[in-house]
């Protein structure tokens, strides 16, 4: 099973879906960025480059390598994981 979290913008919205039978859709309420477990990780990302200056495009790219070859699979989980992701799994599961 997996999970697709959904924002419910306008600009992602479609008229119709067809959804694979192991795909779990999970709609967040408008308007909430915090429910987005990807805000919480970039939310990290940019404390680990705070107060740091980039020469050009390639010196910040090199900087994020390195941010993100430091994440762990437990940080990542930590970082994005919700009460109501992981209950949805739990119902899935069963």
């Amino acid at each position: 099973m997996a999970l697709i979290q959904l924002d419910q913008a306008k600009a992602h919205q479609a008229l119709s879906l067809r959804w694979s039978e192991n795909l779990i859709p999970i709609f967040q309420p408008a308007h909430s960025p915090e429910l987005n477990p990807i805000e919480r990780l970039w939310q990290w990302v940019k404390q680990q480059l705070r107060g740091e200056n980039f020469e050009n495009l390639d010196h910040l790219r090199l900087r994020l390598k390195q941010v993100f070859q430091q994440f762990s699979v437990e940080q990542v989980a930590s970082l994005t994981s919700y009460d109501f992701i992981l209950e949805a799994l739990f119902y899935a599961a069963s």
